[in-house]
């Protein structure tokens, strides 16, 4: 009875809760008393029929199946984050659920750390930007001190000395406009003529800039150097090598420019070989023809002759030489309408004539090392070298009694007989090439390092031997042959396939 007056009373108060309810008492069928108790719906104006009741069912699975993927999806993003923060603060994985103090500390300090880290970068990109500042308002300084300097060198050749500018447009006769351009190559460095051309210099700001040694002589050379003693060196390059060791026309090499590159070989052949201008020709040939030579094999006898540059740039020999001997590497040289060369696995030096295209000449080198006994450093057979300045045919070797150490030797034209000798401490086969200006050695420390120097000199007519440090560059990483015109007061040069020159200072004696 208990049970019976709890059920009526909690449904009573449903009832009320829900609308006014109203209270029935009758017999079942059963004969029992029974209590009915009728609550008006305070939505539905009357009772949905069965068909409609399953449609709200179903609207209402789906709204619970929405509801369920997105609480699947907010779990997963839960999850995710969780382990986003459990791995921050030092956790394993979503797992562990939430991490120690102590884990949380360390994070504290590593992210004080980093952001000192950062500080410390900010302040140091500051201190590179106020340096870099400082670098362009130096450079833009120079700019300035180099633009006053060109316009002084201007006024001084056009006012006290008209002929400088004369020969220096001379001497960039022996290579047309066309020329030039055509010999820019993939480095886009053009012909260049005297040094001490204002014109030059407004062209190559760009080396100017990178190049302080460049500046800073070109500086000295106007405020220590008369443009009357300007004269006589200038008309010197275009003298015969017979007038050139009087006074005035010779003197110590003091620069040593960037090399220009006219053409690259064209096969394995070319990777070393020999080129140059005869300093000083005879008919037929010009101060314009140029010889070449490529020295790789071994029965090198073809010579390319070249009328003018324009040919060897394109690659049409205007003729091919054969000489009856073979040649060994890289020291032959052109002088006086002949070909001067060292027969191969020998001492013998032999004189070709182009002319008449026959050997006019053979004579062994005393005692001299051959066949790869003292080469130069980079090998080659290179153990006889041929050169050419103002004082005529020099050739540089080594023999057993020198142990190794440089010997240098001035020849008889007519003979190829040894006319004088005098023997350097410089090893040979420490030194990368060598070369001979108004009767002077120089050497190159290295053929492969892109920035190396001339790094010895012995001077013949006194004896001196001196270390020094002329920067000098191999722009190609292998430099096989450095021989010097004396006529142009160039170097000319076979690096690692491709012809260049080099532009030549001199001092005053």
């Amino acid at each position: 009875m208990g049970s019976l007056t709890l059920h009526v009373m909690m449904s009573l108060t449903f009832c009320m809760v829900l609308g006014s309810p109203q209270l029935r008492r009758a017999n079942d069928r059963q004969g029992q008393c029974s209590y009915t108790f009728t609550v008006p719906s305070p939505k539905e104006g009357s009772c949905t029929e069965p068909g409609e009741a399953m449609t709200s069912i179903r609207e209402l699975q789906r709204e619970k199946a929405a509801r369920g993927q997105e609480m699947d999806t907010l779990k997963i993003r839960l999850s995710l984050l969780e382990k986003v923060v459990n791995r921050f603060l030092g956790g394993e994985g979503a797992g562990q659920g939430t991490s120690s103090p102590q884990a949380w500390t360390d994070s504290q300090k590593e992210l004080e750390k980093l952001r000192l880290e950062k500080d410390e970068w900010e302040g140091q990109r500051g201190s590179l930007e106020m340096a870099y500042s400082d670098l362009l308002k130096e450079k833009s300084s120079l700019e300035e001190d180099k633009q006053r300097l060109n316009e002084r060198l201007e006024q001084v050749q056009q006012t006290q000395c008209p002929q400088v500018a004369e020969v220096s447009r001379g001497r960039d006769q022996q290579l047309s406009p066309r020329q030039a351009s055509s010999a820019h190559g993939s480095h886009g460095s053009g012909i260049r003529t005297s040094s001490v051309s204002a014109k030059d210099g407004a062209r190559d700001s760009s080396r100017w800039e990178a190049d302080g040694v460049g500046y800073q002589e070109l500086k000295s050379e106007l405020t220590a150097l008369p443009a009357s003693r300007m004269i006589p060196e200038s008309h010197s390059t275009l003298q015969s090598s017979e007038n050139m060791g009087t006074a005035g026309t010779c003197g110590e090499v003091t620069w040593v420019g960037e090399p220009t590159t006219y053409r690259k070989a064209d096969n394995i052949a070319g990777k070393y070989g020999v080129w140059m201008r005869d300093p000083e020709p005879v008919s037929p040939f010009s101060r314009e023809t140029i010889w070449r030579i490529n020295t790789v094999g071994a029965d090198i006898r073809q010579v390319f002759e070249y009328e003018i540059i324009d040919q060897l740039v394109q690659g049409y020999p205007a003729k091919v030489y054969v000489v009856p001997r073979s040649m060994e590497s890289t020291g032959a040289v052109v002088y006086k309408g002949s070909l001067y060369y060292i027969r191969r696995k020998s001492r013998i030096l032999v004189k070709y004539d182009f002319k008449t295209e026959t050997i006019a000449i053979q004579k062994e080198l005393p005692n001299a090392g051959y066949h790869g006994q003292y080469p130069y450093s980079w090998g080659g057979y290179t153990d006889i070298d041929l050169a050419v300045d103002e004082m005529g045919l020099w050739v540089i070797y080594s023999t057993e009694q020198a142990k190794g150490s440089i010997v240098i030797s001035q020849l008889d034209l007519k003979t190829l007989e040894v006319k004088q000798s005098w023997d350097t401490t410089i090893r040979k086969q420490s030194v990368a090439n060598a070369f001979m200006i108004c009767g002077t050695l120089y050497t190159v420390g290295s053929y492969s390092s892109p920035s190396t120097t001339i790094n010895f000199s012995y001077d013949t007519r006194t004896g001196v031997q001196k270390q020094i440090g002329i920067p000098f560059q191999n722009r190609y990483g292998y430099n096989s042959m450095v021989d010097y015109n004396p006529t142009e007061k160039r170097l000319y040069g076979w690096d690692n396939y491709n012809m260049v020159t080099y532009d030549v200072r001199l001092s005053k004696m």
